[in-house]
């Protein structure tokens, strides 16, 4: 029987510490909202975002929140939605940097 990790061509495989917050909160459009923010070393110093109910996941910095429609098509939801999910965002995502 052949081992089935000599089949898999990894790109990168790496072990971090990770800092998670989970928030839940509902805004005016009484929408509910039950995220995971994790704040890690990779991404740029972006922040890895993923909506717990809809099992959604976007990596987002400051420049993704200013994009217009981005939030939308990334967690699937309104304008209204993604207004209230970017009142709580600009609070906990940095800004991007970048190493040589």
């Amino acid at each position: 029987m052949t081992d089935p990790q000599k089949d898999l061509d990894f790109l990168s495989d790496s072990t971090e510490s990770t800092s998670t917050r989970f928030v839940t909160f509902i805004g005016h459009s009484l929408t509910r909202f039950d995220l995971a923010v994790t704040t890690t070393g990779r991404f740029y110093g972006k922040k890895l975002v993923a909506d717990l109910q809809n099992g959604k996941t976007a990596i987002l910095g400051s420049d993704d929140l200013d994009e217009e429609g981005y939030i939308e098509h990334v967690f699937g939801i309104n304008e209204e939605e993604a207004n209230e999910l970017r009142i709580f965002l600009y609070q906990v995502v940095g800004e991007p940097y970048f190493t040589d």
